[in-house]
This record gives structure tokens, sequence and C-alpha cells, in this order.
């Protein structure tokens, strides 16, 4: 794993462009209503995780790369009163620890920026997605001009940031019908915002407090800190999307 996400999983945060509207609006695309059981890949903390299983009543299965990540996201669930309603494993998103056809819709937010391959990561979502059932993403979006700020951001968080003809062609690809793009440009005030309430205020407190006691007693990870704590950079061509479409019966 990169050093931006480890860093993310020793502090006790994870990014996720939107923050709560945008988890909400993929759930809308992903029709989440009478949904009996949700994959919630790249889960990080288990913020998204512990959403879903409260406020829709349905079985959720988070599973995340990280073993730390993956034990903040118990801690997530516990403090949310949702343990009965989560499953949660450490596994990789490019072979998923699952049969064909298991759940009624597979969310992955945030995560593909950091997977190379992310056709197969794609594929693999598909195919553990019920027939009928939705599959839907939330990534960062490159649009337009900057192509050297680019280059700069994604080597500081180790990802590769796709343009929108890029994500295009990938869902395309994906074998999934009804297939619906959404594309929202990030502002940075209201993106700052919208990750503090996804996060919540003391959870975010304490991940700060962990984040000062590192920054102190660690100099040479000082510039990852920034990285992980900062409310990103306002940028002109950054955008998220919310990619949604059905499995054919």
């Amino acid at each position: 794993m990169g050093e931006y996400i480890d860093m993310q999983a020793e502090i006790g945060i994870s990014k996720h462009q939107g923050g709560l509207p945008a988890t909400r609006r993929l759930l809308e695309l992903c029709h989440i209503e009478g949904a009996q059981e949700v994959l919630d890949a790249g889960c990080g903390i288990g913020a998204g995780t512990a959403y879903v299983a409260r406020s829709h009543s349905c079985h959720v299965v988070g599973i995340d790369l990280s073993p730390r990540m993956i034990g903040w996201a118990r801690q997530r669930v516990r403090e949310e009163g949702v343990e009965d309603r989560v499953e949660l494993h450490v596994a990789d998103i490019l072979a998923l620890p699952f049969g064909d056809g298991r759940f009624d819709v597979v969310l992955c937010e945030s995560a593909l920026a950091f997977v190379d391959d992310k056709g197969r990561a794609i594929r693999e979502l598909v195919r553990v997605t019920k027939p009928g059932g939705h599959v839907g993403l939330n990534e960062a979006v490159w649009i337009g001009g900057g192509h050297e700020e680019l280059d700069e951001l994604a080597h500081d968080l180790g990802a590769a940031v796709l343009g929108a003809e890029e994500w295009q062609a990938l869902w395309d690809g994906s074998g999934l019908e009804e297939r619906v793009i959404r594309l929202r440009k990030v502002d940075a005030v209201v993106e700052v915002r919208s990750r503090m309430r996804w996060i919540g205020f003391w959870w975010l407190v304490r991940a700060w407090g962990r984040a000062l006691r590192l920054y102190v007693t660690k100099p040479e990870i000082r510039r990852s800190i920034g990285s992980v704590m900062g409310g990103g950079r306002s940028l002109e061509h950054w955008h998220y999307g919310l990619y949604a479409g059905r499995k054919p019966a």
C-alpha cells in the first residue's frame, strides 16, 4: 500500500469525494430501497458502511485491503450500534472472496483511484452483484487541462486520477445496463464541510489528535499527515463522478 493510504489508516480517517450527500445520491441511483445485502468495497474506516446499515436496515458487508482500516471500521459500527447488521473482512477488490451474484447492491467509493487495474476491479464488482442488482461508484475525475498539477497530485496521493473520457470508457465496458453518470465539480469549502459531516465531528477530533501526536513525534511523516488532514486543493478541473448501472437479469 502507498504512503498516503498507510497514513490514513494510522490516523483513522479516509477521504471520500462529496461526503455524505454523494453517498446518498449514489444510493438513490442504485435503487437501494428493498436491498437485502449490500457490499461496500474499499470501506475504509466504515463511515459509509455504518450509514447504509443504519439508514436502510439491510445487511452490509465491508471489505478493505488494510487490516488497520478494518479495525477502525469495527470500532465505527460498534459506536453506531449496527454490529448486528455489518460484516467486515480484509480482502482485495481485485479478487473478492464472494460467490457470483451475491449482493443486491455493490458500492465502491473513492477507492478505485488507488487500484492499478480498474477494469478488473469493476468486473469483480459486477461479478458479485445479483442479476438485476446495481453497482455504484464514486470516484475522482479530472476534466480539462492542468495536467502538470494532476501529475503532482497523483504522485502525492499514490493514485491514478482518470479523466471523464477514461471513466466513460471503463463504464461503457462494464457490461451493465441503464448506466448513469453524474459529474459534479468539487467546491473546496463545500467539500470540507461534506467530508466532516460524513466522518463525524467527534471521530474527526480524535483523528486530529492522533495526527498531531504523529506530527510531533515523527517529523519524517509530516508531509504525509498534511496530505491526509488537509481539506484538499481547490482545483479548477477537479470533479467527482457518480457511476451507477444495473446488471442484466
